[in-house]
């Protein structure tokens, strides 16, 4: 991307550096797999200035996804894009699909919002260290699927979300920020899901907002935000 739209620095000996300027409206790509509760949640922030960025492409590897549908009921592009052979990835002509339309639509960050495919290759490469995902656990801990009932069934007290960065690995990518979420006695995984899921719903459109302003900064693996 030209220097003057978009910079992304980094410092791969410590202190790693991680900065963005921008001189247009700050451009989200979001990918899901579901509902789209997240996208939701960043959309109506952005609606209410919250966040100072615009949406500028929707993508889904699931053609019925409801995310899909609610971002045109916003009026914001969304496509659909067969993911290829495979169950848990992108198969390469996905994968290039993916990042074509990503990089037509010009984002300058990358949202995951309940995609339920991993990210390899090329697709990182082509946008390193500007791949946001949440998790519905206090990261490292009970990464991978169904993170709530993971946590349920260790017998934790309190857990939580993590938006964090993506990496070539499961759920490992820095930690931008958490928020707990305590566990009840009489929780069932539908009930503690459910409170993740709207700590998430605060926590996410924070996040992407810090970011989009210019707000945070790195030192190795730790996330720093400007006070």
């Amino acid at each position: 991307m030209p220097a003057s739209r978009y910079r992304l620095s980094t410092c791969f000996e410590p202190p790693l550096c991680y900065s963005t300027r921008v001189s247009h409206s700050f451009r989200l790509g979001v990918l899901g797999s579901g509902k789209g509760s997240n996208f939701a949640a960043i959309a109506d922030a952005i609606a209410a200035a919250k966040i100072p960025a615009e949406t500028a492409i929707v993508l889904s590897d699931v053609e019925t996804a409801g995310i899909l549908s609610q971002a045109r009921e916003r009026r914001i592009p969304a496509q659909f894009v067969p993911p290829g052979k495979f169950r848990t990835k992108l198969d390469e002509d996905a994968e290039r699909a993916f990042v074509g339309a990503l990089q037509s639509a010009r984002v300058d960050l990358i949202v995951l919002a309940g995609f339920m495919r991993v990210l390899k290759g090329e697709f990182l490469r082509a946008f390193e260290g500007r791949i946001l995902n949440i998790h519905p656990s206090l990261l490292p801990s009970f990464p991978g699927l169904e993170a709530w009932k993971q946590a349920l069934d260790h017998g934790v007290k309190v857990t939580g979300c993590t938006v964090h960065f993506v990496d070539a690995g499961v759920d490992s990518g820095a930690i931008v920020a958490q928020q707990t979420v305590p566990v009840h006695d009489d929780d069932t995984p539908e009930t503690l899901h459910q409170r993740i899921h709207t700590a998430e719903h605060e926590l996410y459109p924070k996040c992407v907002a810090a970011i989009a302003r210019g707000e945070i900064s790195m030192a190795g693996r730790r996330v720093i935000w400007k006070k």
